[in-house]
């Protein structure tokens, strides 16, 4: 009976012993949770600026004789982790067509009327073989859109710029930059 009443007594002991373990035990856990970021700027898929043109028509007497606009919607989509710029240039001096050649500067490039989602300071911009800001200090964000507007003033295409060289297609790379500040 002793040896009863002492397995008794040490079944009670571990168990009470047991459960103070339990409720002693860390009910608590820490991580830690790191987030790396690194600086962006990106013309992304889905500006139609990306291999995509822009065709003008000259085909009537009215249409040497009047302002020409294509609009491009999205023409840009810029995402940007810091305020950047937006630069234009042509990749030569000319529009050309084997040895025939349009100087760049019938063409301006400017932003729409309805513009898109970036901001910052937007200007119209004669083009030339030289980076030209065409929105200035736009404000950082993420596919933020730019809609521009390709013109050929009636006071360029009803000028020896463009009348009088031979019929035919004349053709000329336009490159976008945007550049973090």
């Amino acid at each position: 009976m002793t040896k009863q009443i002492l397995i008794s007594a040490l079944t009670i002991g571990a168990i009470i012993l047991g459960t103070n373990n339990v409720q002693a035990q860390n009910t608590t856990a820490t991580t830690t949770v790191n987030i790396t970021l690194n600086d962006v700027i990106s013309i992304d898929a889905g500006s139609t600026a990306i291999g995509n043109t822009v065709d003008f028509n000259y085909v009537t007497a009215a249409d040497y004789n009047s302002e020409q606009t294509v609009t491009k919607a999205n023409s840009l989509k810029v995402t940007s982790t810091k305020n950047f710029n937006v630069k234009v240039k042509a990749g030569g001096a000319n529009f050309m067509n084997g040895t025939s050649l349009i100087p760049v500067n019938v063409l301006t490039i400017k932003p729409s009327t309805t513009a898109g989602s970036m901001g910052g300071t937007k200007t119209a911009v004669i083009l030339s073989a030289a980076d030209q800001t065409l929105v200035a200090n736009a404000p950082l964000g993420s596919a933020l859109t730019l809609n521009l507007d390709y013109m050929i003033p009636a006071a360029k295409s009803s000028s020896s710029d463009i009348l009088g060289k031979p019929a035919g297609t004349y053709t000329q790379t336009v490159t976008y930059t945007a550049t973090a500040l």
